[in-house]
């Protein structure tokens, strides 16, 4: 196992790996910039090394600057966390050019899975149902009206190298199509340094759901059952849970096998996640793979007892998995709300200093954070600021506690979520299980009509 190992991420996920490594005996290097000076990742890893300014292409996206911390700190691994340089195939490379071990799989997997038009057409390749639609770049928004009129509205537009929404957007006719196409291109290459955009055909009132998947560098793997994030809002979620009450036993191993079999397909190596969506006739297809650690690990971890921080480092380390897929079990309902600094009607960014903190404690209740009061909530990173994790041997236990538990949490300063997060914890479709991808856009909808 390793001895020391770099951080190069911020936030919550930094305090989450941070943990387990004092747990395994592991010294922690942190990075941070400017405006994380006096972050709590920065106070509780073993050591810590400023690199660069606020904005995160001075510092949590320079790659010479966390490599040169790195070598200093005699770091024999780092992990990547999520977000920022965790599916930057450029880095993974670097890392193993300096003698680095790269926690995620290779530069080359990253490459092929991030690219998703590449990545659609892998799958295709080897048997696995794929969303239908044109897995080809569009070259202009002539290209992308004829197509769109082909595979029928209405369609997704896509950035081919995007993420977390951007890039991304719902189409319904032709000329909301021409507008959409040069927005969108732009952002993605604003954002990604890749201006590609493709196309799906729209699955109306899907469920989104995905299948988390552990790979040796011996070949073997293992599947830990599936998460449910279908309610989200502009194209990312804000409250997941696992295991999904929609899917019924024969489907779930389907989705499990699949999984298997897509990440077999590229020689995956450590953790990832084959995200799918799921029709109303439980008719399942692959959408894309995200190859690091999710957000919304914790409620796998909480169902099935493995720490995921914990065998990524393992698996990295050229250790061998220690279980088989018999000795894994799902045990009880877990539920994750990501908690914003946003205001819950616009879902803009609100910025500011953290008067008041005070969250709801309890055996079942898991908070990562990356604020406390005080915090100043900038507007150079993303907006969620913690997740909340309640566990219940049932659904209905697990509901009951999160809606008792958010009652309770309190933040003052800056805007945030928790009234839509309440309202959602209360609503008659997400306690009947029935949330699609639409629920949250329709639902605002109706409030103005």
């Amino acid at each position: 196992m390793f001895q020391h190992v770099l951080i190069a991420n911020r936030g919550e996920i930094a305090r989450r790996i941070i943990r387990t490594c004092k747990r395994l005996g592991i010294q922690t290097v942190a990075v941070y910039s400017e405006a994380d000076k006096n972050a709590l990742h920065v106070k509780e890893a073993d050591e810590a090394h400023h690199i660069g300014g606020a904005k995160v292409s001075d510092s949590y996206l320079n790659m010479e600057a966390i490599i040169e911390v790195a070598k200093k700190t005699k770091a024999e691994a780092i992990h990547p966390g999520y977000g920022l340089l965790s599916e930057n195939a450029e880095f993974a490379a670097l890392c193993h050019h300096e003698g680095i071990t790269f926690i995620g799989p290779s530069a080359q997997v990253i490459k092929q899975m991030g690219n998703k038009i590449e990545a659609r057409k892998t799958m295709e390749q080897v048997g696995i149902p794929i969303v239908p639609g044109i897995s080809a770049p569009l070259h202009d928004a002539e290209e992308a009206v004829r197509r769109a009129n082909m595979i029928g509205y209405p369609v997704m537009l896509k950035a081919s190298s995007g993420g977390g929404g951007i890039g991304m957007q719902l189409v319904r006719h032709d000329e909301e199509l021409y507008r959409a196409f040069e927005g969108n291109q732009k952002r993605a290459q604003s954002f990604f340094n890749d201006g590609t955009l493709y196309m799906e055909k729209v699955i109306e009132h899907a469920r989104h759901i995905e299948i988390q998947v552990l790979f040796d560098s011996f070949g073997h793997g293992v599947h830990l059952f599936e998460r449910d994030c279908s309610l989200q809002r502009r194209h990312q979620k804000i409250i997941e849970e696992a295991p999904a009450i929609c899917l019924d036993e024969v489907v779930r191993h389907q989705m499990g096998q699949m999984a298997i079999q897509a990440a077999k397909a590229i020689g995956y190596e450590n953790a990832g996640t084959i995200e799918c969506l799921v029709d109303q006739d439980q008719q399942f297809y692959f959408l894309e793979m995200n190859t690091r650690l999710q957000v919304e690990h914790p409620v796998t971890e909480e169902i099935t007892g493995i720490d995921l921080v914990e065998e990524q480092l393992k698996i990295a380390a050229l250790e061998p998995l220690s279980f088989t897929q018999e000795d894994i079990h799902q045990i009880g309902h877990a539920i994750e709300v990501r908690i914003y600094a946003e205001d819950p009607v616009t879902f803009y960014p609100s910025p500011g200093t953290i008067t008041h903190l005070s969250t709801p404690t309890a055996p079942y209740i898991r908070h990562e954070s990356s604020v406390s009061s005080g915090s100043v909530m900038t507007p150079y990173y993303d907006p969620m600021m913690a997740k909340m994790i309640v566990y219940g041997d049932t659904r209905e236990i697990a509901i009951k506690r999160l809606k008792a538990a958010l009652q309770t949490y309190e933040i003052e300063g800056i805007k945030t979520n928790l009234s839509l997060l309440r309202e959602m914890a209360s609503s008659s479709a997400f306690l009947h299980g029935s949330i699609t991808t639409d629920f949250l856009m329709k639902e605002r909808e109706g409030k103005r009509s």
